[in-house]
C-alpha cells in the first residue's frame, strides 16, 4: 500500500448519504471500500467515484458478512483509517407504538444498532492492531437521536442508542488513537426523505412540507471530520436543513 493512501469503509454506500460521502472522500483522494446489500447500487457508486472504489456487498446485520468485509480490507490494504458507519433503515412509516410488529422492531434494531456495533467492533480491532495504530469512526446518528418524530419509536430508539455507542467507542478508543464522532443529520435530500417534500406528520398532528438540503452539504462535513488529525475530534456535529422543525419541535 502507498504510504500516503488513506483507506475508508462506507456502509450503506449504494445510495443517499452513503453514496454522497463515498464520492466526496474519493474526490479528496481517499481509497473507498463500499459496503451495502445491493451489489448493483454499489457498482453505480463505484462507477461515479474518481479512480473507482472497491465494492463488498455486505449485510451489516450479519456478523459473518461484517467479518468478511473487514477481512477484505485487512488483506487488500493492511489497514483502515476511517469507518463511516452509515447503513440504516427507518422501518415502517408512521406506525403507532401499539401497532408496530416485533419483526419490524427487530429489523430496525438489527441494522441501525447491531449493524453499527458489528462494523465498529471490526474496525476497532483492525485499527488497534495496525501500524501505525489508530483511526477514526464516524457514526451516522440523526436529529432523531435528540428529538423523535411521531410514530417512529424503533428508529428513534436505535438512534439514541447510537449516541451511546459513539461515546463508548470514544472512551475505549483513547489508549489506541481511535477517535469516534457522530454526525446528526436532518432532512438531507435522499430517497429516505422524499416524503418531506410532499408532507409528513408533525408533532401537533398536522401534515406539513419540510425543507431539505443537499446531501453534499453533509458529505463535506463528514470529510472535514475525517481529515482532522487523530489528536482532534468532532465529537458531535448536527447538520440540518435550515428551517426544518427540529429546534422547537413539539
Amino acid at each position: 500500500m502507498n504510504a500516503e493512501q488513506r483507506i475508508a469503509v462506507v456502509t450503506g454506500a449504494g445510495s443517499g448519504i452513503g453514496r454522497a460521502v463515498a464520492l466526496t472522500l474519493a474526490e479528496a483522494g481517499w481509497t473507498v471500500v463500499l459496503a451495502g446489500r445491493r451489489a448493483e447500487a454499489l457498482e453505480e457508486t463505484a462507477a461515479a467515484a474518481p479512480g473507482g472504489a472497491v465494492c463488498v456487498p455486505t449485510d451489516v446485520s450479519d456478523p459473518d458478512g461484517v467479518a468478511a468485509l473487514f477481512a477484505t480490507v485487512r488483506d487488500r490494504f493492511g489497514r483502515l483509517d476511517l469507518l463511516f458507519n452509515n447503513a440504516g433503515t427507518f422501518g415502517p412509516r408512521a406506525v403507532p407504538v401499539e401497532d408496530i410488529a416485533y419483526e419490524d422492531w427487530r429489523a430496525v434494531v438489527a441494522v441501525n444498532l447491531t449493524g453499527a456495533f458489528l462494523c465498529a467492533q471490526a474496525a476497532f480491532r483492525l485499527m488497534k492492531e495496525q501500524e501505525p495504530r489508530g483511526g477514526r469512526i464516524i457514526n451516522n446518528g440523526s436529529v432523531s437521536a435528540h428529538a423523535p418524530r411521531p410514530h417512529s419509536i424503533a428508529y428513534t430508539a436505535t438512534k439514541h442508542a447510537v449516541t451511546g455507542l459513539t461515546k463508548s467507542l470514544s472512551l475505549d478508543g483513547r489508549p489506541y488513537r481511535i477517535a469516534c464522532g457522530q454526525i446528526d443529520i436532518g432532512n438531507a435530500a435522499t430517497d429516505m426523505t422524499e416524503r418531506m417534500r410532499t408532507g409528513t406528520l408533525q408533532a401537533n398532528g398536522e401534515v406539513a412540507v419540510e425543507p431539505v438540503m443537499a446531501a453534499a452539504d453533509v458529505s463535506r462535513t463528514v470529510l472535514h471530520m475525517a481529515e482532522l488529525p487523530l489528536e482532534a475530534n468532532v465529537q458531535f456535529a448536527t447538520v440540518l436543513a435550515t428551517g426544518m422543525p427540529f429546534v422547537g419541535r413539539g
